[in-house]
């Protein structure tokens, strides 16, 4: 979908599949708009955990996020749903404070979308007496856009991407244990690929260890965003995926490419892939 305000088009997609080898799909996806209220303008949520009914006129910003239900754990696609439901309830509540958000109070912003991250992490704790083995758990990963401002959110290992200046970077970092021994430099990236516990998640809203990542990046027409689970970028690597930022398409195009891209790669696991694409107002 495209919205435009005085400023910046933004041309928004996002896709779901359950790949070429689970029976059923973990993931979730949440697209919203957010202005004086809040409107869900794509979504893989149930309509139940959609629980608001919100309009609203102008652009304002835009609630992005992907959730990634941990693979082998109970109930896994409750948990991903429950994380982007507790943000969208918490957008629809501080809409009218959003709308006039000022660069004073983007630390509080901040906080408070880590936590809310918390305290979906805490009622899980509680339903299930704080037993973590028994926890559903899902990664995610949030963005907040507020014209030109990028404010986003981690959990797991779930990516977000940016397209500046002709260069693509990530805005996140995987929260595994592959990802932490290269840091550590006791693994090399080629020890990391290879070894069978480099995915195993050191952060997860319902796991043993959780700790949000936030940050915020200012953007400028002619950038892109990419949120997407591992589905994808166990299939397409990075270099890949900034070609095809790099073409000039919609936000549609690049999505069903990248996702097909994933599928054509083996697709052993679900996919979620969410684009944005900015260009400058006529």
């Amino acid at each position: 979908m495209i919205d435009t305000d005085a400023a910046v088009t933004l041309d928004v997609f996002g896709l779901t599949d359950r790949g070429l080898v689970r029976d059923g799909n973990e993931d979730h996806f949440l697209i919203a708009r957010v202005n004086k209220s809040v409107e869900v303008r794509q979504t893989s949520l149930p309509s139940a955990a959609v629980a608001q009914e919100f309009g609203g006129g102008g652009m304002g910003g835009y609630l992005l996020a992907v959730a990634d239900g941990v693979g082998g754990r109970p109930e896994g696609e409750q948990a991903s749903e429950r994380a982007l439901a507790a943000m969208l309830s918490y957008m629809g509540r501080a809409a009218t404070c959003f709308q006039s958000l000022e660069t004073s109070e983007e630390h509080a912003l901040l906080e408070k979308l880590e936590e809310v991250v918390r305290g979906v992490h805490a009622d899980l704790l509680a339903e299930y007496g704080g037993a973590t083995a028994r926890l559903p758990a899902t990664t995610l990963t949030l963005v907040l856009l507020a014209w030109p401002r990028a404010y986003h959110v981690q959990v797991g290992d779930s990516r977000a991407y940016v397209r500046r200046g002709g260069r693509v970077q990530r805005l996140t970092r995987d929260q595994n244990l592959g990802e932490y021994m290269v840091s550590l430099g006791a693994w090399t990236d080629e020890q990391a690929r290879m070894a069978s516990t480099a995915e195993t998640l050191s952060s997860a809203i319902g796991g043993s260890e959780l700790e949000p990542v936030v940050g915020l990046i200012d953007l400028a027409p002619g950038d892109s965003l990419l949120l997407c689970t591992d589905g994808l970028t166990k299939h397409v690597p990075d270099d890949e995926i900034a070609h095809a930022l790099a073409e000039p398409a919609s936000a549609e195009a690049t999505t069903r490419k990248l996702l097909s891209d994933a599928l054509a790669g083996g697709g052993t696991d679900n996919v979620t892939v969410l684009a944005v694409r900015t260009a400058a107002s006529e």
